[in-house]
């Protein structure tokens, strides 16, 4: 008996598309439907605070925030996102909807991360720096950090390292860090350390993020929604403590949510997650977003160059002449030979999930 042909991505798309049209069929139309025209108000401008499923939670320019439905033609809605908005004259009986989303401006900027179903995802959109958070705890590990650094570049998104935690500094971990830091700085890009527990560095932060729209990214348990309540003790976001069996962070943080600074400037929480994949990257694209390889991509002696043993490799040859790290180097070999794993390792999990 001939093995099964695997579907292709296209089939996979289609059948999860129809599976979902099914379902809502069957919604109640109570959550779903669409308020009528003579119950809306007049359209105005509208800034997506967050995203619940099949409804936003939009302020508008007033600061009053409304919890809408989203209009069939608005296929993607994200935290950040400029929308149009109409609301309610009155609140239905036995409804908590106060409006509808009819359109959405382009975006200028949008985060994204590669999602096992969905493709590329986006987390938040409009957004001018990436604060990429790190700590002494769970881990200090720079390969979460460039992670973060190549899909920051990837969008052309401003990044900016922050090391929290600091008070947890000691002789057996400063000057690895120190090291670490001092080499994202050499190569251009900014480096705050703070910290949310004792309050050291948290002025310079609030100052940085004044007249910008922000979003925290780090692994869980790095502090992000702690050092959040440190810049913004109003928001009095959920705290999680790192778990002492995985020694990995606890999430606390289950939507990306849009908050406001009093002295200006905006700031989007995302969910913590553990890894950053980057499987939608080709490998040329990886070796661009590390900055301090551009001089030397293009300049191998062979095109097809690996960047590994090969003969007249111009990365190998800047890496013996001092020019890049080895540690930077190291991680953009990891995350190169991650990409095919990662690439692979969905496609046969959306085959057994099609299966199961």
């Amino acid at each position: 008996m001939s093995k099964k042909k695997p579907l292709s991505q296209g089939q996979l798309r289609r059948m999860r598309a129809n599976q979902t049209k099914r379902l809502k069929r069957n919604d109640d139309n109570s959550q779903h439907a669409e308020l009528q025209d003579n119950l809306l108000g007049p359209e105005q401008a509208g800034v997506v605070i967050s995203r619940f499923g099949q409804h936003a939670d939009i302020e508008t320019t007033d600061g009053m925030v409304s919890r809408c439905n989203i209009r069939r033609a608005v296929t993607s809605l994200v935290t950040g996102d400029k929308v149009v908005v109409r609301l309610a004259t009155e609140v239905q009986s036995g409804s908590s909807i106060g409006g509808i989303v009819v359109a959405v401006h382009p975006r200028k900027s949008s985060l994204t991360r590669p999602d096992l179903y969905d493709g590329v995802k986006i987390i938040a959109a409009n957004i001018d720096q990436i604060l990429i958070v790190s700590s002494v705890l769970p881990s200090f590990t720079t390969q979460i950090i460039d992670r973060y650094l190549v899909a920051s570049e990837d969008t052309d998104i401003t990044p900016i390292i922050i090391l929290n935690k600091i008070d947890l500094l000691d002789d057996t971990n400063r000057d690895e860090i120190e090291t670490a830091l001092t080499r994202y700085q050499n190569i251009g890009y900014q480096v705050f350390r703070v910290s949310s527990h004792t309050g050291e560095g948290v002025e310079d932060l609030k100052a940085l993020l004044n007249d910008s729209v922000s979003v925290f990214a780090g692994q869980s348990g790095v502090g992000k929604s702690s050092l959040i309540n440190a810049l913004m003790p109003e928001a009095e976001l959920l705290i999680g403590d790192v778990s002492d069996n995985s020694g990995l962070g606890q999430h606390t943080t289950t939507t990306a949510k849009l908050l406001h600074f009093v002295s200006g400037g905006d700031l989007i929480d995302s969910p913590g997650i553990r890894e950053f994949a980057l499987w939608h990257l080709d490998a040329i694209r990886v070796g661009w977003c590390f900055i301090e390889f551009r001089e030397f991509l293009g300049t191998c002696k062979f095109r097809d160059c690996k960047h590994g043993d090969d003969p007249g490799c111009a990365l190998q040859q800047a890496l013996a002449d001092g020019k890049i790290t080895q540690d930077r180097f190291s991680n953009y070999q990891r995350i190169i030979a991650s990409l095919d794993e990662q690439r692979h390792a969905r496609h046969f999990r959306a085959i057994d999930e099609l299966d199961s």
